[in-house]
């Protein structure tokens, strides 16, 4: 082998194990109207109690392929250079190439655009601009290397259009630094919130996370809706990050924010759950271990903590 395609077989080695990212910014969306939700499930999305859960199961998970259901996610940006402040581009194409430019509004946006390092370790959900042609765009600063995932989550405005949410890789281009997957524990903090994750995240069968949230030792009994609801929660599954994306039951404005959800195997899972208190967006991130069904009966699951996350859009 030549210098020059060794040279080549090194760079590709190193950029498929990059994953070091960042956590996401911060930001204000507007009160969503009841029109603008979901009446149940819908692809990536999991709705409350035992009927979404049963919909979540009889699913593939999302994000894992970049086509589906005659829709491809083309990244227009597939690298970008740690430390500097640049712009994501992105289309949603359909089986004739076409960019979409006509979705349907879903928890208060056309699309969700989630930025997550491949390790689990950092996390952003960004909500982007999309022009005329179809093109979808997001700034980002992203100060480490490594290997992200991107998600988007979307159902298109044509008829008989299910939800999808389509996934594709980014490498940031610099020095590289890896990081394990923080261990589970019970609590996380993020801005002063304290964090603790109740409830269970099983493997096939439904199962509630029941987070609850705390400031200065008092319960935090006046969240603000966030996309039309009390809490917002994202989970990816580790080695392949399968997306999961829940949305609570009906109850708040906290301080215990209730999920049902269902994880589609046992493994190691990083939940990502979006709050709002007092103007402003914040995430807190837990690691969360899944059993193998049988036994006792039930996965078990643990919450865990890890950098905290900021949320931008």
């Amino acid at each position: 082998m030549n210098n020059a395609l060794r040279i080549t077989a090194f760079a590709a080695a190193l950029a498929a194990t990059f994953g070091t990212a960042y956590g996401v910014g911060r930001g204000v969306d507007p009160l969503v109207t009841a029109e603008d939700r979901p009446a149940g499930r819908h692809g990536g999305h999991g709705g409350g109690g035992e009927g979404g859960a049963k919909a979540a199961a009889d699913h593939a998970p999302g994000g894992l392929q970049v086509s589906e259901g005659g829709y491809t996610l083309a990244l227009e940006t597939p690298t970008v250079r740690a430390g500097d402040h640049t712009e994501i581009r992105f289309a949603v194409k359909d089986d004739s190439g076409r960019k979409v430019t006509a979705y349907r509004r879903e928890h208060g946006k056309e699309l969700h655009f989630i930025l997550a390092s491949t390790d689990l370790t950092q996390y952003r959900h960004l909500h982007p601009v999309r022009a005329a042609d179809g093109t979808w765009s997001t700034p980002v600063d992203l100060p480490e290397a490594g290997g992200y995932r991107v998600f988007a989550d979307f159902t298109p405005a044509a008829a008989g259009a299910e939800n999808l949410t389509l996934g594709a890789d980014l490498a940031v281009s610099g020095t590289y630094r890896p990081a394990a997957l923080p261990a589970p524990v019970a609590t996380t903090e993020v801005d002063g919130y304290r964090v603790a994750l109740g409830g269970e995240l099983r493997a096939g069968r439904a199962g509630e996370l029941k987070p609850s949230i705390s400031r200065n030792g008092r319960p935090v009994t006046d969240l603000e809706p966030y996309l039309g609801a009390y809490g917002h929660l994202v989970a990816l599954r580790s080695g392949d990050l399968a997306y999961l994306h829940v949305h609570p039951n009906e109850g708040g404005p906290g301080p215990v924010v209730s999920f049902t959800a269902t994880a589609p195997s046992a493994g190691m899972y990083r939940l990502f759950l979006d709050f709002k208190h007092e103007g402003k967006v914040r995430t807190a991130a837990f690691t969360v271990r899944v059993a193998e069904p049988g036994g006792d009966g039930a996965a078990h699951q643990e919450g865990g903590s890890g950098a905290p996350a900021e949320h931008t859009h």
